[in-house]
């Protein structure tokens, strides 16, 4: 079977209650939260047991709690740049970090969906 061509690679959890979350998801799902501290806060990297997936849970003031997937991509401006050709919003100019390069958009209806990037050594 051929691989996804852009494959999700990381699954993000935005709520306002990070440690009630990951109590939730850990007694659900077995995923093994590990608190991590970042310069924009607090964040949980979890373990979800797929290979090629990880997660993450944000604690930030999310109206309600919304799942973000991240897609691998060459190149996160020009799957900007396509997502708002075919009509989305850019919600996150993409923007480089530490390992890649990310962006977020909206369709048309509110979903999200993020891009990823990872720096090439």
């Amino acid at each position: 079977m051929k691989p996804p061509r852009n494959p999700v690679v990381h699954l993000e959890l935005h709520t306002s209650d990070l440690a009630r979350a990951a109590e939730f998801y850990a007694g659900l799902c077995g995923w093994r939260p590990e608190l991590i501290d970042v310069p924009s806060g607090t964040y949980n990297a979890l373990e979800t047991g797929t290979e090629g997936v990880g997660g993450g849970i944000v604690e930030c003031r999310a109206g309600r709690p919304l799942w973000l997937p991240y897609v691998q991509v060459e190149d996160a401006v020009r799957a900007t740049a396509r997502a708002e050709a075919l009509g989305a919003s850019v919600l996150l100019e993409p923007r480089e970090g530490p390992v890649g390069w990310r962006g977020v958009v909206a369709d048309a209806g509110g979903g999200e969906i993020a891009f990823w990037q990872p720096k090439r050594l």
